[in-house]
Formats: C-alpha cells, sequence, structure tokens
C-alpha cells in the first residue's frame, strides 16, 4: 500500500526537480518533503531520486513510478469528487503555450471535461508572452505558461527544466559565422532568452525562420535551416541538441490566475498540477 499523501509529494518533486520548490507548492517544510520521499523509497525498496547539492533527478525507477503514482491520485480524486456529490458549473478561458502543443495535455483537458461536463471550457494557444499580456487584461482566466524570468515569481511552479539550442541531426553551427536562429516572433519568452544570451556572449546572429507556430519553427529546424532554443524535456521528433553555443539556463512553466477566481479555474488548476509529469513527455 503506497500513502497518497506521499505519492503526491513524490510527483511534486518529481515536476519541479527540488525538494525546496516541492515545499513550496505543497505548503509543507522541506524537512517533510524529504521525509515523505524517503518512506516512498522505503516501501518500494528502490531509490526514486539521484540527488545532490546542486541537482534532483530521477531514477528508472523513480521514472517507473510515475505512472503508477498518477493512476493511483487520480482513483483517489474521482472518488472523493463522487462523493462530494458538488458538480461545478460556469465558463473558463484557459491559456496554454505553444509549448504544450505536443505534449499530453489534450488528455488532461480530456479528463477535465469528462469530470466536469457543465463547465464551458475555451482554449487559446498562444506564445507565452502573448498570454501573460492577455490575462494581464483580464481576457483569460488560467494560464499555463513560461515565467517571464528569474525574479517572476507569479503563480504556482508546474516544473522546471533546463533550456537547450536544438536542429537537425548533424547540424553544426560555424563558430565564424553569426548563428541561424529560428525562432518566435516578439514577445516571445524564449526568443528573447536566446538573444540576450547570445549577445552576452559576443556571439553575432541573424533570424533564419519567424513563425508564431511551434509546427512552423519545428519544419525549420527540421529543414537544416538554423537552430532554435527549446525545452530540454519538450524535444520534438527528428531534433537533437546542438553544442558549441552559450548555456541557456533554465525556464520555469506556472499555472496564473487571472483575477475572477472560479471553482471551474481551481478544479482545473489542480488537474493540471497533479498530471505535470505528462506535459514533459510528447505524445
Amino acid at each position: 500500500m503506497y500513502d497518497p499523501v506521499q505519492l503526491r509529494t513524490f510527483l511534486t518533486v518529481a515536476q519541479t526537480l527540488s525538494f525546496t520548490q516541492a515545499a513550496a507548492r505543497l505548503g509543507v517544510r522541506q524537512s517533510t518533503v524529504s521525509q515523505h520521499v524517503r518512506r516512498l523509497e522505503e516501501a518500494t525498496g528502490r531509490p526514486l531520486f539521484l540527488r545532490d547539492t546542486h541537482s534532483v533527478e530521477l531514477t528508472e525507477d523513480g521514472e517507473a513510478l510515475l505512472g503508477f503514482a498518477r493512476s493511483i491520485l487520480e482513483a483517489h480524486e474521482r472518488a472523493a469528487a463522487f462523493f462530494a456529490g458538488t458538480r461545478i458549473r460556469g465558463r473558463l478561458r484557459f491559456g496554454a503555450s505553444e509549448d504544450f502543443v505536443l505534449t499530453r495535455l489534450p488528455e488532461i483537458l480530456e479528463a477535465f471535461r469528462h469530470e466536469h461536463p457543465e463547465v464551458e471550457l475555451e482554449l487559446s494557444v498562444e506564445l507565452s508572452g502573448t498570454l501573460h499580456e492577455r490575462l494581464d487584461a483580464g481576457r483569460l482566466d488560467l494560464v499555463l505558461a513560461k515565467r517571464r524570468g528569474d525574479a517572476d515569481e507569479r503563480g504556482r511552479l508546474v516544473w522546471r527544466d533546463r533550456m537547450v539550442w536544438i536542429g537537425a541531426e548533424g547540424l553544426r553551427v560555424d563558430p565564424d559565422r553569426p548563428v541561424p536562429l529560428i525562432v518566435f516572433p516578439p514577445p516571445g519568452i524564449t526568443r528573447a532568452r536566446a538573444l540576450d544570451v547570445l549577445q552576452a556572449d559576443g556571439r553575432p546572429w541573424r533570424i533564419a525562420c519567424t513563425s508564431g507556430s511551434l509546427s512552423g519553427l519545428i519544419a525549420a529546424a527540421r529543414a537544416g535551416l538554423g537552430v532554435m532554443a527549446h525545452t530540454r524535456g519538450l524535444i520534438p521528433p527528428g531534433l537533437v541538441r546542438v553544442g558549441g553555443l552559450p548555456d541557456l539556463g533554465s525556464v520555469e512553466f506556472a499555472l496564473l490566475r487571472g483575477p475572477r477566481v472560479s471553482a471551474a479555474a481551481e478544479a482545473l488548476a489542480a488537474a493540471i498540477l497533479s498530471g505535470a509529469d505528462r506535459l514533459t513527455r510528447a505524445t
């Protein structure tokens, strides 16, 4: 028997790759997070994380436990919703970053619609920067997007990952020529990060392709037109990491709520947080 509380803690650490961030999201002490993980490792008889003072990574057994943990927690949530006997209604305007087009976000939204059929869900898929603007203007109720920068602590952290340079297999960047970039248009947060990093490193660059569609960027990258900055856990099929370029740092994805708080927004936020590990795995 695995304790659902410990499983939820495990999933949160897996999503944030940080015991500190997991504690903040769950509203408990970091020592409590460590205790939950330790007890779960004792119950499974396997180490679930590789951790040191600088990083936290899932082991192979930790990766295997993700699916089981999610299934167990979803069953608990369905049972709780059934016996609570409450039905959520209303309109929910939800915005999701382009980054999640190729992930399993549709599965999370499908399950949400099945659980809450009387919620009128409106989905907008945009650049993270555009979603922030629409949320600030009161045109969205809930947003899943990149944070604007290291100083941005708004919203609830969903997960953190490294950003890497990717391109077609075999692509080599000539150090003596401007870096050919494949980017979203402004106000793309990834675009801004790529340009800032290259400028700080003194590397000249040129725009090889601009597209507001992730599919368009992927097509250009697969054609070998250049490199693009992308989240490590969301690298599309047919593209690989490209070396020889400055480090892009990490990126955080967060859930941000608008001023109009509703039960529907809270329910979808909870569904996304509980299933966040599926957002780092392509369909």
